[in-house]
């Protein structure tokens, strides 16, 4: 597996992880301590923030409607910039029911400074 992709699926998992303290150790390791993450009108800066949007989107998305994410198989590398697809699927099936695009900065441990997000479908 190429190592963008292997982001991508960290990346996807962190949005599905029921634990706390695991989803926690998660994004420490994905995002550098002062990432941001941009989604419409949105931002959360540094892990608490970080983990609060996570939460707020766990809670509706996975807990609540039943859903899971995972990573589309075209996550991609140039640099310090990596792109990537991601799906929004019922927990026990494949119907995409959202699309989203990510684009990501990353530093030179590979771990996140900017994450946009981009809801496409």
């Amino acid at each position: 597996m190429n190592e963008a992709q292997e982001l991508a699926d960290r990346y996807t998992a962190v949005w599905n992880e029921t634990d706390p303290d695991r989803r926690r150790a998660a994004i420490a390791e994905l995002w550098a301590p002062d990432g941001r993450h941009y989604v419409n009108a949105r931002e959360a800066r540094g892990y608490d923030a970080l983990e609060k949007r996570i939460i707020g989107s766990h809670e509706k998305n996975v807990r609540d409607g039943g859903y899971r994410f995972r990573a589309v198989g075209n996550a991609r590398m140039l640099r310090d910039a990596v792109t990537f697809n991601w799906e929004m699927i019922p927990a026990g099936g494949d119907e995409v029911a959202a699309v989203g695009l990510e684009f990501l900065m990353v530093d030179a441990e590979r771990r996140i400074l900017v994450d946009y997000q981009f809801i496409v479908q």
